[in-house]
């Protein structure tokens, strides 16, 4: 039976880059892990082993690490559009760039004030501590003419200790839970959300202002919806971004339910009022969904896992 070659596409993946910008004595880091993924006219290198049309990974890895020093990085996204116009535009046979990062943040190290008597400086703003929260990430797709740029975090665990219920919900013979009015709600956010910038004759947003305050509205969502079910508050986190940001036309979340259940101090002669629970790592409730502007087709996968 013969075959044929479906899609298919190459690149180097994981290229981890450090920027260090010196601004006199402050200093700032740009810490990302870059993949680049092209594809075009690659028939003959699967069909024949010919590689007249395949520009080397190592290339590809080479650049990245080039374009941080001449372009510097000023945002994820930025970054990304750099490298997927360059492939692009330079490389005949590749059709299409996508360009996917993480971004890993990092904040200042505050110093005590006796600090100069030591090494002889006023002010230390060299020293940094990796923060522990969400992992930033993006996605630039671009095929010589449209852009598509996915940008998101995960990762980011967020908690309410009250104003959270889950009852009147189908009960069957299975069915043990029992109905909550006053629960913990836990989750650790996962969203991925789609500009609608596409083409290099439009504005571009500001990606470093438009992540901040689509982060920010999705916590002020999540702290100030009065929920009655996770997909709730999903939805009103999603509403919030879409209401609040214009360049933003759809987001996808992926937010795991991270169980807390009361323990019973009973057998100790102990009345738990609410006050301790077991942290359950799993199994745990998936609740998935998108949030559009009206009059929006949906493009963020489903299935976020590689995003």
């Amino acid at each position: 039976m013969p075959t044929i070659l479906g899609q298919n596409q190459y690149g180097k993946a994981e290229n981890r880059v450090v920027k260090i910008t010196r601004d006199g004595d402050t200093h700032h880091i740009k810490d990302l892990n870059v993949s680049v993924a092209l594809s075009g006219d690659m028939d003959d290198v699967h069909y024949s082993g010919s590689n007249a049309n395949v520009l080397p990974t190592d290339t590809t890895k080479n650049t990245v690490y080039a374009f941080a020093k001449e372009f510097g990085i000023e945002s994820a996204e930025q970054f990304g559009i750099h490298l997927a116009r360059h492939f692009v535009t330079t490389q005949e046979p590749i059709k299409v760039a996508r360009i996917r990062i993480q971004e890993y943040t990092w904040e200042r190290i505050a110093t005590s004030d006796n600090n100069s008597r030591f090494i002889g400086s006023d002010e230390v703003n060299h020293s940094f501590a990796r923060k522990g929260q969400e992992l930033r990430t993006t996605q630039i797709t671009f095929d010589g003419e449209n852009w598509e740029i996915i940008s998101g975090l995960k990762d980011l665990t967020v908690m309410n200790s009250t104003n959270s219920e889950f009852w009147g919900y189908v009960k069957d013979k299975y069915t043990t839970l029992k109905e909550a009015y006053d629960r913990i709600l836990c989750t650790d956010v996962a969203a991925a959300w789609r500009y609608n910038w596409t083409s290099d004759a439009d504005r571009m947003p500001n990606w470093e202002k438009s992540y901040d305050q689509a982060k920010k509205h999705i916590l002020q969502a999540f702290a100030e919806t009065y929920s009655l079910s996770l997909q709730q508050t999903l939805y009103q986190m999603g509403s919030r971004v879409i209401n609040s940001r214009s360049e933003i036309d759809e987001i996808r979340f992926s937010l795991p339910n991270n169980h807390h259940f009361l323990v019973d101090l009973e057998p100790f002669g102990l009345k738990n009022d609410n006050e301790v629970y077991f942290a359950a790592d799993r199994p745990y409730g998936l609740i998935e969904a998108t949030v559009l502007r009206d009059g929006v087709q949906p493009k963020i996968p489903v299935d976020m896992t590689n995003l």
